[in-house]
């Protein structure tokens, strides 16, 4: 007869109880009454309440404030074929939503049922964060069934977040299967974007975006500016329509990326400025320049709550330089990344940003990250990223 081992038990307080049936699918270390004391992070855990009802199963973290992450209501083995399971579902999706497309997110976190593992497609390679102690003591089997479903050239590991340090985890990064030469080739639309898995930001390029990216090319007119460019993924689109694109990016490598990404697509109407985007606008407007399209795309402003007015400074005054910069009927592509900035604030900003610059401002479109970034509804962290296409009158 065989007896099967049941995982260790975790208790929660009557608000980790509340917060656990809400669906919240993380609970915080001071809403757990009772863990196990031999326990170091990493594990499956069951999850009871005050009577020693079973509530469900989470993995286990110690060092971090988030204590617990949601895998299942259910009393089921947490192995390679549950993972396998939500590694297939997962990617059914981005089949649905770009049956044709190779490079998309595979996998987006608790979004996807899998709490702490990102996965992006490059083509026939994989780059792979493992940002919690529970899936990088799993890395092994994760990449045996990455392998299996997929069949890449390479996988990359770019593990080298610093969240991982909140979980007691150093960062780090490299080549986990097979071979990499160099950087890998990949399309948005019409537009050939190339992606250094190994050295690139995040996890080579930013896929949140390319969905906007595309649509871009829908709005480029005249004279068109890309602030924050980074590897042109805006400015590229936009340049398949425009008379003539100015790209500013303040990193001189980027700028490189932006320059080889133009010649790699015969677009010749594109000029790279390294510069800061917020002196750029400044002295842009002083020069008494305009444009009839612009994209304000900067990096997360705020990391934290105490950062967010710190932070709508900083929008609101990108944002109303460009729209002093944009002609009549002009075009304001602006987007944030910063979670907490909320829609709501962002809206507020850009209302003054208006105000002040004596501008009308139509919103065409709000949009958010492409289809392969789902937003759990339980989770409003995972919809972090805004992007707003204006009318600026």
């Amino acid at each position: 007869m065989t007896t099967t081992t049941l995982p260790p038990t975790v208790r929660l307080s009557k608000k980790g109880v509340d917060r656990w049936k809400f669906g919240h699918p993380w609970i915080y270390a001071a809403d757990v009454e009772k863990v196990p004391a031999t326990l170091t992070g990493g594990e499956v855990v069951r999850v009871e309440d005050g009577r020693g009802y079973f509530l469900g199963q989470a993995f286990y973290s110690r060092e971090s404030k988030i204590s617990l992450r949601w895998l299942s209501w259910d009393d089921v083995p947490v192995d390679a074929e549950f993972f396998d399971k939500r590694l297939r579902a997962a990617e059914a999706l981005r089949r649905r939503a770009y049956p044709d497309d190779t490079a998309y997110r595979v996998v987006h976190g608790e979004a996807d049922l899998l709490p702490g593992l990102v996965v992006d497609r490059f083509g026939d390679c994989l780059s792979v964060q493992f940002l919690i102690k529970a899936t990088e003591h799993r890395k092994a089997m994760i990449v045996d069934l990455l392998q299996k479903l997929f069949s890449p050239r390479a996988i990359v590991n770019r593990s080298d977040a610093n969240v991982r340090k909140l979980e007691g985890l150093e960062p780090e990064k490299g080549l986990l299967v097979g071979s990499l030469d160099g950087p890998v080739q990949y399309l948005e639309g019409h537009v050939k974007m190339e992606a250094d898995l190994l050295h690139g930001q995040k996890t080579g390029a930013f896929l949140d975006q390319r969905d906007n990216h595309v649509m871009a090319s829908e709005w480029g007119t005249g004279e068109a500016l890309d602030c924050f460019s980074y590897a042109g993924g805006f400015a590229l689109q936009l340049a398949l329509k425009a008379k003539h694109v100015t790209a500013v990016e303040i990193s001189e490598a980027a700028c490189g990326l932006i320059k080889a990404n133009a010649a790699r697509n015969n677009l010749t109407n594109v000029d790279v400025v390294t510069a800061n985007a917020f002196d750029y606008l400044r002295d842009t407007l002083d020069e008494g320049k305009r444009f009839d399209t612009i994209v304000l795309d900067p990096p997360s402003f705020a990391k934290n709550k105490t950062a967010i007015e710190a932070a709508v400074r900083g929008y609101k005054e990108i944002n109303l330089r460009a729209m002093q910069l944009l002609n009549p009927g002009g075009t304001l592509i602006t987007a944030s990344c910063t979670y907490h900035v909320n829609e709501e604030r962002f809206e507020e900003m850009l209302d003054a940003a208006a105000n002040d610059s004596k501008r009308r401002v139509q919103i065409v479109e709000k949009r958010g990250a492409g289809k392969d970034h789902p937003v759990l509804m339980a989770l409003r962290e995972t919809r972090y990223l805004k992007c707003y296409v204006l009318r600026v009158l």
